[in-house]
């Protein structure tokens, strides 16, 4: 693994943790709370993974430098928007899934409901979201 292949690496790391929130979430539907918990608790060390890779990737391969859309300028104002909304419900989502995760395995299951109607949509928005600034950087305006 080099350094360089990281954005390919944690694009495949938010897939996958979006492809684990649909089964977690098909699964607690058809009531199989045991492989619901297994599988989110797999998506969220999926997601830890993606967050210390991206932290690597930032700080001792950019440097810390951004890197800028190399897309046409029309379409800058989506992405920056799609980016921006990325980055602050990716702050959001840790906090909820924290304490939604707490809650499950605690056994409180209504005050679990309670948080993951939330937590759902916001952490299955960050990962497929990250997907599409991957695509945007690396593949589509690479």
């Amino acid at each position: 693994m080099s350094l360089s292949n990281l954005p390919l690496i944690n694009a495949g790391l938010n897939a996958t943790s979006g492809v684990l929130l649909v089964v977690g979430l098909i699964l607690i539907r058809l009531g199989r709370r045991d492989a619901h918990r297994r599988c989110m608790l797999l998506a969220f060390g999926v997601s830890c993974l993606f967050l210390v890779l991206y932290l690597v990737h930032k700080f001792w391969v950019l440097k810390g430098v951004h890197t800028a859309f190399p897309g046409p300028a029309y379409w800058r104002g989506w992405y920056l928007g799609m980016l921006v909304s990325h980055i602050v419900l990716a702050i959001a989502v840790v906090p909820l899934a924290l304490v939604s995760i707490h809650r499950g395995l605690s056994e409180r299951f209504d005050a679990h409901r309670r948080v993951a109607r939330w937590a759902w949509p916001i952490w299955m928005y960050v990962s497929v979201t990250g997907v599409l600034v991957y695509l945007a950087l690396y593949v589509i305006w690479a």
